[in-house]
């Protein structure tokens, strides 16, 4: 018998790490949510209004995404059977392809099995060991985590300081080596837009390429539902935009929009996108069948602007004012401490409103927040309900 470490023992260190956790108010556990109509749920058998959803358009539960998805399967099955590049990419990716490529106005787009899947393999894709990388304090950790696999020398600029960004591109950089900036266009714990205009022209004085990630941008700005570059009129000046399947489109996936070259290079070298299972087709049709409801029904936009505009209005006038530079359907109220804001998310459950506890290391230490993401679906009602709910969960 082997004096080795016995295997249930070896992790022992573990029970330790999570008391300390716990300690500290940081301890996830795992609950069951069942999506419910009209921006509702069901958590753990009790009824809430869903607050907590990155659901913005009210798409997910979407018949007309059911019945595209149902006619998908019978067609095709439930599962891809392989990656894209072996045998996976059926005649439902290549729609949805072509319809994501139409809809953002690019030449080609390529589809990854998610979002995180999209930002690491196009950054590992693009951006090359000798090369520099700079990226936003606030970015998203798949946007993070790419840049540092990418092994490129890595730098963090804050969007509020950019003539610190400004002084290192000016310091130059040895010929043959490319610089990058890479960025959020919606900070998805702040709910703060990224200056594109600015960032563009830094990148087009210095010689530098912009990427951008348009996750919680995609279907809620722009007056056809593109994002943030095509409100800020910069779509033809970024290198590539990122994008997801998986918030106001209602489905699941990433995707990749520009120029021909560009996507026939990540088909070729992205290894999450060569390396993972394809996504199933009946995914891929009620994502295609999501696109064209949210160019046809832009009044869905109109509502999820309004509605999250009244909560922030709301919110003031019972005296618990949001992050000053929020817009759009993130709604971050800042409490400070991770204890005081579980308790506080616990308080809202109890009257029926699910809200996200945001805790380190998801924004930093001081920053913990209630974080309320408004759907289309919400009502006027249950919005100014949630306002005086979080002034009696935080007062």
């Amino acid at each position: 018998m082997s004096d080795g470490i016995k295997p249930e023992s070896s992790l022992h260190w573990l029970s330790d790490e999570l008391n300390r956790l716990k300690a500290e108010g940081l301890l996830r556990r795992r609950r069951i949510v069942n999506p419910l109509p009209d921006g509702a749920c069901e958590l753990d058998g009790a009824g809430l209004l869903n607050f907590a959803t990155n659901d913005y358009l009210g798409l997910a539960g979407d018949a007309r995404l059911r019945a595209a998805a149902v006619e998908a399967q019978d067609d095709a099955g439930t599962g891809a059977r392989a990656s894209a590049l072996v045998c996976g990419r059926t005649r439902w990716h290549e729609r949805l392809e072509n319809e994501l490529a139409r809809f953002e106005g690019t030449e080609a787009a390529l589809v990854f099995p998610t979002g995180y899947a999209a930002n690491v393999g196009t950054l590992t894709a693009l951006i090359q060991p000798d090369d520099v990388v700079f990226c936003d304090r606030l970015n998203h950790a798949s946007l993070i985590d790419g840049c540092r696999l990418s092994g490129a020398r890595f730098r963090v600029y804050r969007h509020d300081r950019l003539e610190v960004l400004e002084r290192e591109l000016q310091s130059g950089q040895p010929a043959g080596h490319r610089r990058w900036i890479v960025t959020d266009t919606v900070f998805s714990m702040d709910g703060a837009l990224a200056p594109l205009p600015e960032l563009c022209a830094l990148a087009e004085r210095y010689g530098a390429r912009l990427i951008v990630d348009e996750a919680h941008g995609t279907g809620v700005f722009g007056e056809r539902g593109r994002g943030v570059c095509e409100t800020t009129q910069t779509e033809h000046r970024v290198a590539a935009r990122i994008g997801t399947l998986s918030k106001a489109v209602g489905t699941l996936g990433g995707f990749v929009a520009g120029s021909q070259i560009l996507i026939e290079w990540l088909w070729n070298s992205a290894r999450s996108q060569m390396f993972s299972t394809a996504l199933p087709a009946p995914v891929c049709a009620a994502a295609t069948e999501s696109l064209r409801i949210i160019q046809a029904e832009p009044e869905r936009r109109i509502q999820l602007l309004d509605r999250s505009q009244l909560l922030r209005d709301e919110l003031e006038r019972v005296g618990c004012p949001p992050m000053v530079r929020s817009c759009g359907p993130i709604v971050p109220v800042v409490l400070g401490a991770p204890a005081e804001t579980t308790a506080a998310a616990a308080r809202m459950e109890a009257e029926g409103f699910l809200v996200a506890a945001i805790r380190p290391p998801t924004v930093p230490q001081g920053t913990s927040r209630l974080r309320m993401s408004v759907s289309s679906a919400h009502s006027e009602l249950a919005v100014k309900a949630l306002a005086i709910a979080v002034a009696r969960a935080v007062g």
